[in-house]
């Protein structure tokens, strides 16, 4: 049997981000945005509220978004009618995706780097960033931590929501052979953290954390699904899926690892506090 042609993306899937990558390297969560997927975060619309309700975001903070991506979560902070809002996204499809929603003054997406935004110091009263930090280095999870310390003022609040591993005593043979397992599935290089490490994490940062939830990590569990997408657009990214033979073997590769080390995977949420 003759292997498949490389797939590419067609003229109508140039909104999404991973244009120009073939479907079997593309990044995971790009992937599932071509496919249709608009909710890419590993606890789902449900532990993404968590955050922002911890957040309480308000009329006079002003938010700084690390790695908006599609831009979901920054339409709903902008629900909340902050001052201003300002997201850092590194790549320029996403960039141009999230600008779409911002209207009026003091609302902007940069192209740029989240441990290195260039903002002021101490111009943020709200820093958040969404399934990033996960994808970093040590070095780089620190990085980012720190520039989020140096952009907030005292008094303001720091979130997350990243995939997690457990439990905290997790041995780490296993956490290697889980970020060694999904980084190949998802083509991207998978870091998390136990609780306690990214608890300990923002703490070391200067933060105290105020809120800390865990939610099974089902992204790709149909009742997940169902409920973040809605059915048509779960119908959609179905039908497209099974059009695309390429798309669909490294998806249904994505949720056997999901599938396989779901005793140990879990989706978690953090708000700090800066000191």
């Amino acid at each position: 049997m003759r292997d498949d042609p490389v797939v590419t993306q067609r003229s109508t899937d140039l909104e999404a981000p991973g244009h120009g990558l073939d479907y079997g390297k593309m990044p995971g969560h790009w992937l599932l945005a071509q496919m249709g997927k608009r909710v890419l975060r590993p606890g789902g619309v449900e532990l993404t509220s968590r955050m922002l309700e911890a957040l309480d975001i308000c009329s006079t903070d002003e938010v700084v978004e690390f790695a908006p991506g599609l831009g979901l979560t920054a339409r709903a902070a902008l629900e909340r009618q902050p001052a201003s809002y300002t997201g850092i996204e590194r790549d320029e499809t996403a960039s141009r995706q999230v600008g779409k929603y911002l209207k009026g003054p003091g609302r902007q997406c940069l192209v740029g780097r989240a441990e290195a935004t260039g903002l002021p110091d101490a111009s943020a009263t709200v820093v958040f960033g969404e399934a990033m930090l996960s994808m970093q280095t040590p070095i780089l999870k620190a990085s980012i931590v720190e520039e989020a310390a140096r952009l907030l003022r005292p008094g303001g609040r720091y979130g997350v929501h990243e995939l997690c591993l457990q439990p905290d005593d997790l041995e780490d043979a296993k956490k290697s052979e889980i970020s060694r397992v999904l980084s190949d599935a998802i083509r991207v290089g998978a870091r998390p953290l136990t609780p306690g490490e990214w608890k300990a994490l923002l703490e070391d940062h200067g933060f105290a954390v105020e809120t800390q939830v865990t939610a099974p990590m089902h992204l790709m569990e149909p009742r997940r699904f169902i409920r973040d997408e809605g059915w048509a657009r779960t119908i959609r990214f179905v039908l497209k899926v099974a059009r695309t033979p390429a798309a669909r073997r490294r998806i249904l590769r994505m949720r056997a690892v999901f599938r396989e080390y779901a005793g140990n995977l879990a989706a978690i949420t953090l708000v700090g506090v800066k000191k």
